[in-house]
C-alpha cells in the first residue's frame, strides 16, 4: 500500500546523462549516452534501456548483461562502474567509450596509424574472447561491430553481453533484432553440422565477421564474407579459417593470437611489440629496457597518438619512478609528453620532472638539461623557483665539464621564469664564478654568451653594474673565442649602456684589444669601436638624440628605435664567428700537421664552416645573413642602415662553444689560486690590459696554452698555495707577472697606456725594449702585491677598494 510513496531509484542515479552517442542503431536495444559523475569531472558512458523502447524480454536480457559485466574483469572487456535497475528501465555506467563504428568513421589519424590501431584492437578483442571461452567457459554469441567499443586511450573493449551463455546452459537466447541474424554461423541452419561444433566455433565465426566489417563496413548479407580484396594479405589466411564452413576447422581464439604473433603475422608489428613490452616492463632486465628505450623514439611518430600518450607514457613514467630505469627512458618520455594538453601535462608530467631534477645521476641530469627546451614552456614560474632552480644550480659546481656546460645553456631557458633573487643574485653569482675560475675555455665562452642573452631579463640596476664588467673581463680571457664573445656581447647589448660608460669604460678597453694577437678578435673589435664611435658622433652632432639612445637603460624591454639601430646591425651576422673560431681552434689542435700550416685564420674559419668537426654543435636555425654595409657610423663615414629589430640580443645558437671534444691539458687554467666567491671579479677596474708581446702566428698554429702567452695567469698572486710552489724560470715568472697584472691590476692609468704603446713601437733596440718592459712588469708586480696585502675580506659587486 506504500508503493505510491516510494522513491524512483533512477533519480538517485549518481551520474548525469547528456547527449546520445550514435553507432548502435538497429543492432542493439541499448542507447549509449555521454555522462558525468555528479559533483565531479569524471566522465563516463551510460547505457540506457527503457522498456518503452523495447519489450519485457529485452529488459530481462539487459539485466542479465549487467549481471555478467559486474562479474567480468579483463583489460579487453568494458569496465563496469555502477548501475540502477527498475521495473521499467536499466542504467549502466561504464568507463567512457565510443561505439567502434562511430570511431572508425570519425578517426582522423593517418592510414598507417589506423592500420596499427586496428591490429592492436583486434588483438585485444581476440584476447578477451579467449578469456571468455577458455578461462570463463562462456560463449559470447554476439561478436560483431556493435559489440565492440573504443575507450579514450584508443583500446578496443568487448561488450554486448546480453546473449552470453555458459557451456551447459543450452542454445543462446533469441536475438532481438533481425539484423543480428546475419552473424549466425551456417551450422545454425544445418543440423547435420551441429555435432561438429565446439565451444568456440560460434564466437570465432563472429570474430571473422568483425574482421570483415572493420575493413569493409557493416555486414548486410553472409555472402559478402567471400570478398577479401580489402583485407590485409597477412590477415587473409587466418580470416579464411575463421569463416570456414566446417565448424571443427575454426581455430581457438588462443590459436588465433599465437598464429598472428608469428613473424610476418598481422599481430606482429612495432606497435604491438612496444605495447606488450611496456605491459611487462617491470619484469624486464636492464639490458632489455635500455635496448627498448633506445629504439622507441623513432617509432613514436608512427603510433596512434591516443595509444601512445595514454598507454605507453603512463607505463614509462611508472617504470622511471619505481623501476629504476636509467636515463635512456627520458627521450621517449619527453617526446610523448608533447602529445598531452596543458592540463594533462601539469597533472602527469610536471611531478615527474621535479623528481628528475633532484636526481643525483649525472647522465640523467645531462639528458634532462638537453631536453629542457621541449618542456620548459610547461613549467610554471613558481615550480621553477621553488622546486627546480635549487637543483639546477648544483650543476655549476659539478666536476663534470659536460654538466657545467649544459647547466649554463639551461639557465638561458629558465631565466624568463626566475624571480628577482634567483636571477639577479644567485644566477649571476654562479656566472661570475664560471667566467673567472672555470678551466674550460668553452664554458667561459658560453657563460659570456649566455650573459648577453639574458641581459634583457636582468633588473636595470643590476644590469648597469654587471654587463660591462662581465664583457670586459671576457675580453681579457686567454681563450680567443671568449674574447670574441666579450666584444660581441658589448655590441649586442649596446642599448643598455649610457654614453658616459661607453666613452669612459667601453672604448678604452676595446682600443687595447686592437693589438690582440688573434686576427678575428681584432676584426670584431674594430667593428665594435666604429659602431660605438658612430653612436657618440651622432649624439655630438645632435644632443637631443641622447635621450633616445639611452631609453633602454632603465627598461626591461628594448624599444624599437634603439633595438633596431643600424650601427649595430652587423653584430647579428658576426656573432656566428664565435663558434667558428672555437671549432677551428679545436680542429687545429686535433691535426698533427697543423703546426706547420701557413693557412690564414680566415681560411681556417672557412674550413670550419664547410666541414663541421666531430665536436661541433650544429645550429638549430640557419645563421642570419650579413648586412652589406659593415659597421658604419663614426670615423668610417659609411653608415649601415640595415634593421636590427629582429635581433634584440643579437645572439644565435651557433655562438655556443663545444665541450664534445675534451680540452687538452695544455689549456691555460682560468682558476685563480685565491679562494673567493668570484663576486669581486665583476668589477672591471680590477683588471689591467695584458702587456705581453702579441703572437702573430695564424690561428691554426696557436695552441690553447699559447693563446694567452701564460700557463698560469694567477701564478704570481701571493697566497698560501702559491707560496709552496717551486721557483720558476725567469721567463715563466715574467709571463706570470704579466698575467697577474692583467687580472688584478689597478685600472686604466698612465702606466697601462704606456705598456700598450711600448709593444712593437720600433723606437729603440730590441734588447732595450725588452729590458724596459721587464722593469715595468716587476714594478707593476710589486704594486700589485702591496694592494693585495692591504685588502681585507672579499669585495662586493660594484665596489672598489683602494
Amino acid at each position: 500500500m506504500w508503493s505510491f510513496f516510494s522513491r524512483d531509484p533512477s533519480k538517485d542515479f549518481a551520474f548525469d546523462i547528456s547527449d546520445q552517442v550514435k553507432g548502435l542503431e538497429y543492432r542493439s536495444f541499448w542507447r549509449v549516452h555521454a555522462g558525468r559523475k555528479k559533483g565531479t569531472s569524471q566522465n563516463v558512458s551510460v547505457f540506457v534501456f527503457d522498456v518503452k523502447d523495447g519489450s519485457e524480454a529485452q529488459l530481462e536480457l539487459a539485466k542479465a548483461a549487467v549481471k555478467r559485466l559486474k562479474t567480468l574483469r579483463h583489460p579487453g572487456v568494458v569496465t563496469y562502474i555502477d548501475s540502477t535497475e527498475t521495473d521499467k528501465l536499466v542504467y549502466l555506467a561504464t568507463e567512457p567509450v565510443t561505439p567502434l563504428e562511430e570511431w572508425l568513421e570519425k578517426s582522423s589519424i593517418s592510414e598507417k596509424q589506423r592500420d596499427l590501431a586496428i591490429s592492436w584492437g583486434l588483438l585485444q578483442i581476440t584476447k578477451a574472447l579467449s578469456f571468455l571461452v577458455n578461462d570463463g567457459k562462456l560463449q559470447h554469441n554476439n561478436i560483431c561491430m556493435s559489440s565492440v567499443f573504443v575507450d579514450a586511450a584508443g583500446e578496443w573493449k568487448l561488450a554486448g553481453l546480453e546473449y552470453v551463455t555458459s557451456g551447459s546452459s543450452g542454445p543462446p537466447p533469441h536475438k532481438a533484432f533481425p539484423q543480428l541474424q546475419v552473424y549466425d554461423p551456417p551450422e545454425r541452419s544445418d543440423p547435420s553440422k551441429q555435432r561438429l561444433t565446439s565451444s568456440w566455433s560460434t564466437d570465432t565465426w563472429g570474430l571473422g565477421c568483425l574482421i570483415w566489417e572493420v575493413f569493409n563496413g557493416p555486414l548486410m548479407k553472409m555472402a559478402s564474407l567471400k570478398s577479401t580484396s580489402k583485407l590485409p594479405k597477412s590477415l587473409t589466411p587466418l580470416y579464411c579459417d575463421l569463416v570456414g564452413g566446417n565448424p571443427a576447422g575454426r581455430p581457438n581464439p588462443a590459436q588465433v593470437v599465437e598464429r598472428g604473433r608469428q613473424p610476418g603475422g598481422f599481430f606482429n608489428n612495432n606497435l604491438i611489440q612496444s605495447l606488450l613490452f611496456v605491459e611487462e616492463i617491470q619484469i624486464k632486465d636492464t639490458v632489455e629496457k635500455n635496448r627498448f628505450f633506445g629504439q622507441l623514439p623513432p617509432m613514436l611518430d608512427q603510433f596512434p597518438p591516443d595509444l601512445a600518450k595514454n598507454k605507453i607514457l603512463p607505463q614509462l613514467i611508472t617504470a622511471f619512478e619505481f623501476g629504476g630505469s636509467g636515463s635512456t627512458i627520458l627521450a621517449p618520455m619527453f617526446k610523448l609528453g608533447g602529445l598531452l594538453s596543458e592540463e594533462e601535462y601539469q597533472l602527469r608530467m610536471v611531478p615527474c620532472l621535479v623528481k628528475l631534477f633532484s636526481s643525483p645521476d649525472r647522465a640523467t641530469r645531462v639528458k634532462l638539461l638537453q631536453q629542457l627546451e621541449s618542456f620548459v614552456d610547461h613549467l610554471q614560474p613558481n615550480t621553477v623557483n621553488e622546486q627546480i632552480f635549487s637543483h639546477v644550480v648544483t650543476g655549476f659546481l659539478d666536476t663534470s665539464p659536460t654538466l657545467r656546460e649544459h647547466t649554463v645553456r639551461a639557465s638561458l631557458l629558465l631565466a624568463p621564469k626566475l624571480n628577482y633573487n634567483n636571477l639577479n643574485v644567485e644566477l649571476l653569482k654562479y656566472f661570475a664564478r664560471l667566467q673567472a675560475k672555470d678551466d674550460q675555455g668553452g664554458i667561459r665562452t658560453n657563460t659570456t654568451v649566455c650573459m648577453g642573452k639574458i641581459a634583457q631579463y636582468l633588473h636595470p640596476s643590476v644590469r648597469q653594474k654587471v654587463l660591462i664588467s662581465a664583457f670586459l673581463r671576457a675580453t681579457k680571457d686567454p681563450f680567443p673565442a671568449a674574447r670574441i664573445a666579450g666584444v660581441l656581447g658589448l655590441a649586442a647589448t649596446q642599448q643598455y649602456y649610457s654614453l658616459a660608460d661607453v666613452s669612459a669604460r667601453v672604448l678604452p678597453a676595446l682600443c687595447h684589444l686592437t693589438l690582440d694577437p688573434d686576427k678575428e678578435v681584432r676584426q670584431h673589435c674594430f667593428k665594435t669601436i666604429r659602431g660605438f664611435l658612430g653612436k657618440l658622433e651622432k649624439v655630438s652632432d645632435d644632443p637631443s638624440l641622447k635621450e633616445t639612445m639611452e631609453a633602454d637603460i632603465n627598461s626591461h624591454t628594448p624599444t624599437a628605435g634603439t633595438a633596431g639601430s643600424g650601427w649595430a646591425s652587423w653584430a647579428t651576422a658576426a656573432l656566428s664567428t664565435v663558434s667558428t673560431v672555437y671549432r677551428s681552434t679545436q680542429r687545429a689542435k686535433s691535426r698533427p700537421d697543423s703546426g706547420g700550416s701557413s693557412e690564414a685564420p680566415a681560411s681556417a674559419a672557412a674550413a670550419a664552416a664547410a666541414e663541421p668537426s666531430r665536436g661541433q654543435i650544429l645550429p638549430s636555425r640557419p645563421p642570419p645573413a650579413e648586412s652589406g654595409g659593415g659597421g658604419g657610423g663614426g670615423g668610417g663615414g659609411g653608415e649601415d642602415t640595415s634593421p636590427m629589430a629582429d635581433a634584440s640580443d643579437g645572439w644565435d645558437d651557433e655562438d655556443w662553444g663545444s665541450l664534445e671534444e675534451p680540452a687538452p691539458a695544455t689549456e691555460p687554467s682560468a682558476v685563480p689560486s685565491n679562494p673567493s666567491d668570484g663576486w669581486d671579479s665583476w668589477q672591471e677596474d680590477e683588471f689591467s690590459p695584458v702587456t705581453a708581446e702579441p703572437d702573430t702566428r695564424p690561428l691554426s698554429e696557436i695552441r690553447w696554452a699559447d693563446a694567452g702567452a701564460v700557463e698560469d695567469p694567477f701564478a704570481s698572486v701571493p697566497t698560501k698555495q702559491t707560496s709552496q710552489r717551486k721557483a720558476m724560470p725567469t721567463a715563466d715568472v715574467t709571463a706570470s707577472s704579466a698575467g697577474a697584472a692583467a687580472d688584478f691590476g689597478g685600472g686604466w692609468d698612465n702606466s697601462d697606456w704606456g705598456d700598450m704603446g711600448g709593444v712593437g713601437t720600433g723606437t729603440g733596440g730590441e734588447q732595450d725594449k725588452k729590458s724596459a718592459m721587464q722593469e715595468r712588469r716587476q714594478q707593476r708586480q710589486k704594486e700589485l702585491e702591496a694592494k693585495r696585502a692591504a685588502r681585507k675580506g672579499p669585495m662586493k659587486l660594484g665596489a672598489r677598494k683602494l
